[in-house]
């Protein structure tokens, strides 16, 4: 078994790997990257070389190509200033450069210019994986000023009082602390660098960007390392070491190492959070409704109970999303539920209930239908005819036996169901405007948000393949005479 996890894990890498090479591609080279700023308002604050500047720099910044000003050119030149005005070295280390696979572009004073060099594919698909995995450890700090650092793993107590793993000399204090947010266990050891957001979002990291709370910063009363106990808006789990040199009086005040670079916090739980908040609650009312119906349909079979579950399965597959989410919506306002998330807020129960509702029932069709199925295809077997030769009741037949078995499909597509909870809902969310992860896609989608769009693949496409296995393995727990590997001298 360990063997067939371990190999599963390895082909589940190769393949996010090969589907994010294939996103990469697509957006770095079949779309235009003059598009990228279609929607930058810092645009037109530009003009003439300035503005060139700014685009290549938003270009390499985003991995596009590689750019030097001429600045960087003539930094290793012995006569910098003659360097920078075109002199000759200035001449002689762009040809350098074109040797290398560069392209000089003159600037509109025709005294100088720059070299930029598009990357190829897989040179593109290089840079990204090479850069995606971060791991944090006690010499990642370097600092001059502060040469007695000490470089440590040690364990402490959080802010909330909760026992904490934290690091000396680490970027991130703390490497392993537990609080109430979602996923509730954190780690900062290993982190994933998708690089930055941009147009929308500009200067985030787009991790920071799906993980962190939203809305309105929140203070709260707590109690920092220097002592000081006062109401303040850091979060002091999210502490990154802050050089020597920047440290002001406030940092001080308040901490008694280099660790005061923060996060707030938020009156709103991140994206994520929002999103796997709904679904997994709409998930269990899914559950809770769907399979007792089925299992109903199916004792029941071609009477008043099957019918009316087959009227119901009917008309949920045949009324397309968007209509039942607008018709629910009708029926909410007569009885006076908000029509958008924000107009109530995450602190009332109203914002949540047309929303878990239509959730649930979307949900249930599916799972209604499959259920019956399997119930009825387990009720023709030959265990089920000896029961009944043996004289066990029907009830008992169907509770005992059959749904034993009929329920090891429904598990396999249980941890599915829950990890993707993450991913949201597209329609639902962007009717009631809630701010989850359902619109992300398509709103980086159509704002070219090549970063964020790269981000969410690697996301949905880690999770989607994670389920997979995670739905093997149960099944095995739930039925052991189930083997996910061939037994020893089997074909």
């Amino acid at each position: 078994m360990k063997r067939y996890v371990l190999g599963r894990l390895i082909r589940s890498i190769i393949s996010v790997c090969f589907v994010l090479s294939i996103t990469i591609v697509m957006v770095y080279t079949m779309i235009p990257r003059e598009k990228i700023f279609q929607t930058d308002t810092s645009l037109g604050k530009y003009k003439g070389d300035a503005l060139v500047n700014y685009k290549y720099n938003i270009w390499k910044d985003l991995g596009y190509l590689d750019f030097v000003q001429p600045s960087g050119i003539c930094a290793v030149s012995e006569n910098y200033n003659s360097c920078v005005n075109g002199g000759a070295d200035f001449k002689d280390l762009v040809a350098d450069y074109e040797t290398r696979g560069y392209t000089y572009v003159p600037y509109e004073n025709g005294v100088t210019g720059f070299v930029t060099r598009d990357y190829p594919a897989y040179e593109l698909i290089w840079n990204f994986f090479s850069n995606l995995i971060e791991v944090d450890n006690p010499w990642a700090v370097q600092d001059a000023e502060n040469e007695e650092l000490q470089r440590s793993y040690y364990i402490t107590t959080g802010s909330n009082g909760m026992p904490a793993v934290a690091c000396s000399g680490c970027k991130h204090k703390y490497q392993l602390y537990i609080d109430s947010n979602f996923p509730f266990i954190h780690q900062n050891v290993i982190s994933l660098d998708f690089g930055l957001s941009y147009p929308t979002f500009n200067g985030l990291e787009t991790m920071d960007v799906i993980n962190d709370g939203q809305g309105q910063v929140v203070q709260i009363e707590q109690t920092f390392p220097s002592g000081v106990t006062q109401r303040s808006a850091l979060n002091q789990y999210t502490c990154e070491y802050k050089q020597t040199s920047t440290l002001d009086h406030l940092d001080t005040q308040k901490f008694t190492d280099n660790y005061a670079n923060c996060k707030n916090y938020m009156e709103s739980p991140s994206m994520v959070g929002t999103s796997y908040l709904f679904g997994i609650i709409a998930l269990i009312i899914a559950y809770v409704i769907a399979l007792p119906a089925g299992v109903t349909m199916a004792r029941h079979k071609d009477r008043w109970q099957d019918k009316l579950g087959i009227v119901y399965v009917n008309f949920m597959i045949a009324v397309p999303s968007l209509a039942f989410i607008y018709f629910a919506k009708w029926i909410g306002r007569l009885f006076q539920m908000p029509e958008k998330f924000p107009e109530l807020g995450f602190g009332d129960v109203k914002s949540y209930i047309l929303p878990l509702i239509i959730l649930a029932l979307l949900s249930t069709s599916s799972l209604i239908i499959w259920m019956r199925r399997y119930m009825i295809d387990q009720s023709n077997s030959d265990y089920v005819k000896f029961a009944r030769a043996k004289g066990l009741s029907e009830k008992e037949i169907f509770n005992k036996h059959i749904l034993k078995n009929a329920i090891i499909p429904i598990v396999n597509g249980i941890p599915q169901s829950v990890i993707l909870c993450i991913s949201g809902s597209v329609i639902t969310e962007s009717v009631f405007a809630i701010p989850g992860m359902g619109k992300m896609l398509p709103d980086s989608i159509k704002a070219l948000n090549n970063r964020m769009v790269i981000t969410l693949t690697f996301i949905f496409t880690a999770l989607a393949v994670i389920s997979l296995l995670v739905g093997d393995l149960l099944m095995t727990v739930v039925d052991p005479r189930i083997q996910l590997t061939a037994k020893k001298g089997g074909k």
